[in-house]
């Protein structure tokens, strides 16, 4: 059957999107696309923004003052918004000339570029994202040519829509971070209390010590080493070993003193004394200085806690604790010089608080903050380290009790010397029995073993006489006799035991006085 007027015929393509002019009630020309009217039909082209019928092509108008078809106005035209199809009620927006070529098929009636027919009433308004907005029914057309929406508001909308998904998200990630989910691991950890540490402590001791600890690097005679030592006096007198200093003694001798603050200055010897391992130096033109207190060391006990300072391998205050393991300890050390000059005797305070090669003439302090002995000597498994080196602690060291460091510290700083108390008599140290036997003149290069008029000769004490106690401790070694009896002062009188021709007798002696060196 015939289509009604206006209606795109799909062989023809009239009323299509951009193809063909349609009459008032006359059918498009095949293939026509034209922008002026039809032979025939008369008429002027309307003003933009005139409605007119026909497909998105914009058809040309009717004659002049024609009606339009359903009542329409004149001028109008039949058909609807889409792409050839059917006529609406809506008018749809014209122009005076045919439209765009778009490379769009055409639609067939009823089903305008295969989209459904519009339902009734619809006006045959389709969506099309790239169309021209179409005024609803009875709505008037207020612009001759639609527009397509603006790049830039597409553009705005986008960013604002990312901003908007990128705070959301951010939201969302703080908050799974704080309620622990996909965030790193985070563990409890305690607050920091820091202030002074509890009297007593080993950190209270150490805090109270250190500053008066120093560090001495010493040189000279193609020697180098490093020790400890502790501030006396705000003189800048500082006790250490002998052994420590004795480089120095020699041409071009050089001793650098490093506090614990990390100043540093240069210090000369006072006195030393190779008998005692002790020594004083003294620093100049330093100020500031902190004298550790000194204690009794003959009321130390058998287990005691004991903290010990020192620099051990030139690490400087390096604290460590332990306890008195033993008291009148008769050790000796050194004995590196051939004549024995540097052989040292010394009845020693034992403790197992580790002590190093650099923690000689570093202090060994009580619960109470007070020095009561010189860290002087480490017992060691042989060889010294498994390349002949130095080796480390084993819990056996020795320190020399602070009752004679002080003694001894006295007379170096008063006069640069210091004496040891003595009995007048030559030990035979090749004797392997038990105790401390007096030499004889034939082994003693034809001299007599006991000295005439001095204390052992007064005492009544003759060679091959064994010397087996002292104030009845036992003695096992003439090396151990040395140890007793500098343990005390010159002009103390002393109860030796003595085996003579199978005999014990109790000889009194008053100590005589030699210098030391």
């Amino acid at each position: 059957m015939t289509p009604p007027a206006g209606t795109a015929r799909p062989e023809t393509g009239a009323g299509a999107f951009g193809h063909g002019a349609a009459q008032d009630g006359g059918t498009a020309a095949p293939g026509a696309a034209s922008a002026t009217p039809a032979p025939g039909t008369g008429g002027t082209t309307p003003p933009p923004g005139t409605p007119a019928g026909g497909g998105y092509g914009y058809g040309t108008p009717p004659a002049a003052g024609g009606p339009g078809p359903s009542g329409q106005p004149p001028g109008s035209a039949p058909g609807g918004y889409g792409y050839g199809g059917a006529a609406g009620p809506g008018p749809g927006p014209a122009r005076a000339q045919g439209g765009d070529a778009h490379p769009h098929p055409a639609g067939q009636a009823g089903a305008p570029g295969g989209y459904p027919e519009a339902p009734p009433g619809d006006g045959l308004r389709r969506y099309d994202p790239w169309g021209v907005s179409v005024p609803a029914a009875g709505e008037a057309a207020d612009t001759a040519v639609a527009t397509r929406p603006r790049r830039g508001t597409l553009v705005f909308g986008a960013v604002v829509i990312a901003l908007v998904a990128g705070l959301i998200g951010g939201g969302v990630g703080v908050y799974l971070e704080r309620e622990g989910q996909f965030s790193a691991v985070r563990l409890p950890q305690a607050g920091s209390e820091r202030g002074s540490a509890p009297a007593g402590s080993i950190a209270g001791i150490a805090e109270a010590a250190l500053p008066g600890v120093v560090t001495l690097h010493v040189q000279g005679g193609g020697a180098a080493g490093t020790g400890t030592g502790f501030v006396l006096d705000d003189r800048g007198h500082i006790l250490t070993n002998a052994h420590v200093v004795r480089p120095a003694a020699g041409r071009n001798g050089a001793i650098q003193v490093t506090f614990h603050s990390g100043d540093t200055a240069s210090a000369e010897i006072v006195g030393q004394d190779a008998g005692y391992d002790l020594a004083v130096v003294k620093v100049t033109g330093v100020s500031g200085l902190t004298p550790l207190p000194l204690g009794d060391s003959d009321g130390v006990r058998v287990g005691d806690p004991v903290v010990a300072i020192g620099a051990p391998f030139d690490l400087a205050g390096t604290v460590t604790s332990g306890i008195i393991s033993a008291v009148n300890r008769p050790i000796t050390a050194g004995g590196e010089e051939s004549d024995g000059s540097d052989v040292s005797y010394v009845n020693a305070l034992q403790t197992d608080a580790p002590i190093n090669p650099g923690n000689s003439g570093g202090p060994l302090v009580d619960l109470t903050g007070h020095v009561i002995g010189i860290n002087s000597a480490i017992r060691a498994p042989e060889p010294m380290g498994a390349d002949g080196g130095q080796a480390g602690s084993v819990g056996l060291g020795f320190a020399i009790p602070i009752n004679q460091g002080k003694d001894i510290a006295e007379q170096l700083i008063n006069t640069g010397r210091a004496t040891h108390p003595v009995i007048g008599v030559t030990l035979d140290l090749s004797y392997r029995g038990t105790g401390a036997k007096v030499g004889t003149a034939a082994g003693n290069d034809g001299g007599t073993a006991v000295e005439p008029g001095g204390p052992g000769d007064r005492a009544g004490l003759r060679e091959g006489d064994v010397i087996t106690a002292v104030n009845g401790q036992r003695v096992r070694s003439g090396d151990e006799l040395i140890v007793k009896i500098r343990s005390h002062r010159p002009g103390d009188e002393l109860v030796l035991t003595v085996q003579r021709g199978g005999e014990d007798l109790e000889l009194p002696v008053t100590l005589g006085e030699a210098s030391g060196g």
